[in-house]
C-alpha cells in the first residue's frame, strides 16, 4: 500500500486512491475510493453487508459527506451490538476528527439515545448525531442512520441523495480531504445514560403506577441497559430475557414482527402469569407488546390506544398514522377528538411530517412510535411506559383493551412476498382491483367498502409487504388475504 505524507490533491492519483488520515489518537487509511454509485444507501439510511456493501473505509466517507452535507462542527454517534459497529464507529471518530468536527460518542446504545443526546444537546451546538445500526437486518449486515441539528431525520427528500452522491465521489473525497484543518477536532466519551432516563421518566406519571410483573425480552439487543437503569425508578418486577447485548445473535437477530420469534416471550408471559410481555429489536426503536394472556398484539391496535391516551393529555391534537392499516386509528382518534392525518411509512418521512403538522403522537403499524415531548423521535422505551401507566389506571389488562377493536377491524398482519419482478407485480394487482378506491401514499393501498389493503415495495429488503383489514369479517379477511397472495406469489 502506498502511504502519502500530505493530504494535497496531487498526492492522489486517477483509478486508486490512497489517502492516509492522521489524528493524534489513531492512524485511519482510506483505500480504493472509485466513484460509483453506494449500494448501502436506502430511502432514509444506510445499510449494507459488511465488508462488501459497507465497512470502515466506506463508513467514514459517508459520516464525512454527511457533516459536510450539514456544516457539522459537533456530531454525537452512537453503536449498537453488533460485531462490526464498534470498528465502524472508531473510523467514523478517526474521520470526522481529522477533519476538524468534535465527536460526542455515546458508545453502545439504542437509536433513541442518539436521537435525545442531539436533541438535548442543541443548545450546546450539537449539530447532528450517526447511529451505527442495521437495526433488524440479519446478522451479516450493518448500517448508519442520520439526523441533523434538533434530531431532524435526513432522507430521500432531505439531503440523503448528495450525501450518497458524495460519498461515492473520488474528486468530492480527494477534496474534502484535501481541506482538512490544521486542528483535529475533540473527542469526547459520553456514557452516561442518566439525564435520558430522567427524560423518560418525567414523561410518565410514576405516581400512579402498580406493582406489576413484565415479561421483558431485550433479544441480546441493546435494550437490557436501559431496562436494568429504569428498573430502580419503577415498581415493577421484571423477568428478563436474552438481556445482555450480544453481536453475536445466540438467538438470532431479533425481529418480534417475525411470527417465529414471538413464541418464546409468549411462553415466559403465560408461564410466570406476568401482567404483559414486552419484546425489542436490536437498537429499540421499535417495542412489541404482548397481553398477560401471552397473546402477541399487532402495533396497528397499539397505535390507537397511545393515540386515544396522548388525546386525553393534549385534546383537539394531531395524531399521524401510517397508510397500511388505518380504519381502527381513524375511528378511535376522532372518537376522541382529535385529527387522524396518514403519511408516508418510514421514521424519516413521518418525524418530517409531525414537525410539519405539530403533531402530539405518530404511530406505525410496524412498532415504531413517535412523541413530540422526545423531540419529535420514535421511542421504544415510552411506549411500553404509557402502557403501564394505563393498566395501572384503568386496573385491567392489556387484552380489555384491545380486544373490541381488534373484532371490529381484524387484520391479516404484514405478510413479505419474494417476487422477481414487485412493480410488475404491483401494476397487476392494481389492474385486477381497479373498482377500488386507490391511495399511492405509500406503494398502493386500495379500499372497497368491507376491505382494504396496502401492497408496497420494502424500502430495506427485496420483497412487497402486504396488509388487509375488513370490518369485522373474519372470514373475508381470510378469502381476500388468499386471494392477493396468490395473485403476488404467481410470478
Amino acid at each position: 500500500m502506498v502511504i502519502y505524507k500530505n493530504m494535497g490533491a496531487d498526492c492522489l492519483q486517477p483509478g486508486h486512491y490512497n489517502a492516509l488520515i492522521s489524528t493524534n489518537q489513531s492512524l485511519f487509511y482510506v483505500e480504493d475510493i472509485m466513484s460509483e454509485p453506494l449500494k448501502c444507501f436506502t430511502a432514509y439510511d444506510v445499510r449494507g453487508r459488511v465488508p462488501e456493501e459497507l465497512n470502515s473505509d466506506i463508513a467514514g466517507r459517508i459520516g464525512l459527506a454527511f457533516c459536510c452535507r450539514i456544516n457539522a462542527r459537533k456530531v454525537v454517534i452512537g453503536r449498537d451490538m453488533r460485531l462490526s459497529s464498534p470498528e465502524i464507529s472508531r473510523a467514523l471518530q478517526a474521520v470526522l476528527t481529522s477533519a476538524g468536527i468534535d465527536v460526542i460518542d455515546i458508545g453502545l446504545c439504542g437509536t433513541e439515545e442518539m436521537y435525545f443526546a442531539v436533541f438535548s444537546g442543541e443548545s450546546d451546538g450539537v449539530d447532528g448525531g450517526i447511529m451505527v445500526t442495521a437495526s433488524h437486518n440479519p446478522a451479516d449486515y450493518n448500517g448508519m442512520k442520520f439526523v441533523r441539528q434538533g434530531a431532524r431525520p435526513m432522507s430521500e427528500d432531505s439531503g440523503l441523495p448528495d450525501v450518497a452522491r458524495n460519498a461515492a465521489s473520488a474528486d468530492w473525497y480527494r477534496q474534502a480531504l484535501a481541506g482538512q484543518p490544521e486542528n483535529a477536532g475533540r473527542y469526547l466519551q459520553v456514557p452516561d445514560k442518566s439525564i435520558y432516563i430522567s427524560h423518560l421518566l418525567s414523561l410518565v406519571d410514576c405516581s400512579v403506577l402498580q406493582p406489576l410483573k413484565l415479561v421483558v425480552n431485550a433479544g441480546n439487543g441493546c435494550a437490557g441497559p436501559v431496562i436494568d437503569l429504569l428498573e430502580k425508578h419503577l415498581p415493577f418486577t421484571f423477568i428478563k430475557m436474552n438481556h445482555q447485548p450480544d453481536g453475536t445473535f445466540p438467538n438470532g437477530v431479533p425481529n418480534p414482527l417475525l411470527p417465529d420469534k414471538r413464541e418464546a416471550t409468549a411462553q415466559a408471559v403465560r408461564e410466570n402469569g406476568a401482567d404483559l410481555g414486552i419484546a425489542w429489536d436490536g437498537d429499540f426503536d421499535r417495542c412489541f407488546f404482548y397481553d398477560e394472556n401471552g397473546r402477541f398484539i399487532e402495533g396497528y391496535y397499539i397505535v390507537g390506544l397511545l393515540g386515544v391516551a396522548m388525546l386525553g393529555l393534549y385534546p383537539g391534537e394531531v395524531i399521524l398514522h401510517d397508510p397500511r392499516l388505518i380504519w381502527n386509528t381513524q375511528e378511535m382518534i376522532r372518537a376522541a377528538g382529535g385529527r387522524p392525518i396518514m403519511t408516508r411509512t418510514g421514521h424519516a418521512f413521518i418525524k418530517e411530517k409531525m414537525r410539519k403538522e405539530n403533531a402530539v403522537y405518530g404511530g406505525e403499524m410496524s412498532a415504531h412510535h413517535y412523541f413530540r415531548e422526545f423531540g419529535y423521535c420514535d421511542s421504544g422505551m415510552l411506549p411500553w411506559l404509557l402502557v403501564c401507566q394505563l393498566i395501572s389506571e384503568q386496573g385491567r389488562g392489556l387484552s380489555a383493551m384491545v380486544d373490541d377493536r381488534m373484532r371490529a377491524y381484524p387484520v391479516s398482519g404484514e405478510i413479505n412476498s419474494k417476487v422477481a419482478d414487485p412493480d410488475a407485480v404491483m401494476q397487476q394487482v392494481e389492474d385486477i382491483y381497479k373498482d377500488g378506491d386507490r391511495d399511492y401514499t405509500d406503494g398502493v393501498s386500495i379500499s372497497y367498502p368491507e376491505y382494504r389493503f396496502n401492497l408496497r415495495k420494502s424500502n430495506t429488503e427485496p420483497v412487497l409487504r402486504l396488509n388487509v383489514e375488513t370490518r369485522a369479517d373474519e372470514q373475508l379477511l381470510k378469502r381476500k388475504t388468499d386471494e392477493l397472495l396468490k395473485i403476488i406469489r404467481s410470478q
